[in-house]
Parts: structure tokens; C-alpha cells; sequence
């Protein structure tokens, strides 16, 4: 896998096994944090849910940082996940 960095931006080149079947593709990966008052899972669930309304051909999503928003007495807001989310690039 060749990692292409560029502008904040990062595409991989992904060869699969069956490289006469398939062509090569480029998924662009793009950072994203969803947030909950519910849980850690939601907050990761809502990132994915709105990025799939305006992104097609979502590919995998990796959770990279877990955290909480605390209120002036130091109690827990909100949860929040920083995830990491590919998806098929289909630029020119």
C-alpha cells in the first residue's frame, strides 16, 4: 500500500491479489468527530450517519480518539470520537 500525503489530505493506492480483475482504486481519508450525550458508540455512529449523506462508497471507519466535552462541575456532556473515514475516490 503506497500512502500519498498532500495538503492535510492522504489517498492510499491499494493492490489487491487479483490485480488482473480488478484496477487499482485511490480512497481519499478524511477526519471526522461525532458527538453524544449518550455514549462513545453514538458519537462514532452520528460522525458515520451524516458523513454517509453526502459520501458514496464509504469504505472503513477507525476510531483514533475517544474523549469527553465536562461541564463547569466536572461532569460528563458529551462524548466524543475523532474518527478516521475512507471512501473511493473518484477524482480526475
Amino acid at each position: 500500500m503506497l500512502d500519498f500525503t498532500a495538503a492535510g489530505s492522504t489517498c492510499f493506492l491499494l493492490q489487491t491479489e487479483q490485480e488482473d480483475d480488478m484496477p487499482d482504486s485511490v480512497y481519499k481519508v478524511i477526519e471526522l468527530i461525532g458527538t453524544s450525550s449518550d455514549s462513545w458508540e453514538k458519537a462514532a455512529a452520528n460522525a458515520v450517519g451524516q458523513a454517509a449523506k453526502s459520501l458514496r462508497d464509504l469504505r472503513i471507519a477507525e476510531v483514533v480518539k475517544l474523549d469527553v466535552q465536562l461541564d463547569e462541575k466536572g461532569n460528563v456532556e458529551a462524548y466524543r470520537a475523532k474518527l478516521n473515514v475512507s471512501f473511493k475516490f473518484e477524482g480526475s
